[in-house]
């Protein structure tokens, strides 16, 4: 499939207030790891995620105590919040009426179309969207024996089913997710589904792994998805704090001139040319910069001679040398500064743009 940034067409919704679909910004989502029952520390995770731009925020909801926390964690965010629910479907009406904005659910394992309704019926009270979320480990047994195992084809059969379960209750309000652990088979399958549907898609490769691996399966799959006009909200999942994931989402939008969203730091690779701490200053002008918006073109050169020439592009950046750096825009030199001074000046320059 050849690469295009031209975004597939979906029929729009909204959760909460963040528009999906149509052609709004492909939005950023994350998932809490507290428990959903502990209110202030969800609440306090939230607050983090926030900062550093998670737009979305789903939640965990296991038992009745976690759905009524729902209700008191929604008052004390700023983004709109999912319930998360498997196997109960009194969970998923308990969570909708105590405030969330939009329920996860697979109507696979909800229990029958009677309850299936009931959830349906609940959510076009309330103006709720429902996201079908489909796993590779979590496929109906039939389907599974009809493929032979977990096949994309097998996956999408299955969106298809609930997709066609919603649709014959006359709900439309949906977005749909196809998820694996493996890049390939979630690759494929996204593609299959978008071919037959216009449901806004979220995507994401579950169960990615730990940092690195999660970040090249992530980055794979999330990322050829959006090269191809493939997705409307996406959530990367690492086994890291939820944080991670939202920076890791921003630099695959921004990787793709999709979204900009805080400064883009270019820094070299260091060579035997380098003679300052580069991979200590690129580490300290990161976090001095996590909740940062401004969207600024920030270099970090290890070279002097070179530096500036090589990110002639930058808004503002620093090239060290032996014992001394130099600050420069848009790759004309602005002053020079002891290397000890050098993240500090940076910063400095930065608060002033």
């Amino acid at each position: 499939m050849p690469f295009s940034h031209k975004r597939k067409k979906t029929r729009p919704i909204s959760v909460g207030s963040v528009a999906i679909g149509g052609f709004a910004p492909v939005s950023v989502q994350s998932m809490t790891n507290t428990r959903t029952q502990d209110v202030a520390a969800t609440v306090a995770q939230v607050k983090r995620l926030e900062a550093v731009g998670c737009e979305i925020i789903r939640v965990a909801v296991p038992d009745e105590e976690a759905a009524l926390a729902v209700g008191r964690i929604k008052p004390q965010i700023d983004i709109p919040l999912i319930a998360d629910i498997h196997f109960d479907h009194r969970l998923a009406i308990a969570a909708a009426k105590a405030g969330a904005d939009a329920l996860r659910i697979n109507p696979g394992n909800i229990g029958g179309r009677e309850k299936v309704k009931a959830v349906v019926d609940c959510a076009k009270d309330l103006n709720l969207p429902i996201r079908i979320g489909v796993n590779s480990g979590s496929l109906e047994q039939d389907i599974l024996d009809a493929h032979g195992g977990v096949t994309p084809q097998a996956m999408v059969e299955s969106a298809m089913r609930n997709i066609e379960q919603l649709a014959e209750l006359d709900f439309h309000d949906i977005k749909i997710s196809l998820k694996a652990s493996d890049v390939y088979r979630t690759l494929t399958a996204y593609r299959l589904l978008s071919d037959k549907v216009d449901y806004p898609l979220h995507v994401g490769v579950t169960e990615a792994g730990s940092l690195f691996p999660g970040i090249v399966k992530s980055s794979l799959g999330i990322g050829m998805l959006l090269a191809e006009g493939i997705g409307d909200t996406l959530r990367v999942s690492l086994t890291r704090d939820p944080e991670d994931e939202v920076r890791v989402a921003y630099e695959i939008l921004q990787a793709l001139n999709l979204r900009r969203r805080g400064p883009e730091i270019v820094s070299c690779p260091t060579c035997g040319r380098t003679e300052i701490d580069l991979i200590g200053i690129v580490d300290k002008v990161e976090a001095a910069l996590k909740s940062c918006r401004k969207p600024l073109k920030i270099a970090i050169m290890g070279c002097v001679v070179n530096g500036p020439g090589e990110a002639r592009e930058a808004d503002i950046g620093i090239a060290g040398g032996r014992g001394i750096g130099i600050l420069f825009s848009k790759g004309k030199v602005l002053r020079k500064c002891p290397e000890d001074k050098l993240i500090d000046e940076l910063l400095s320059e930065i608060e002033t743009l």
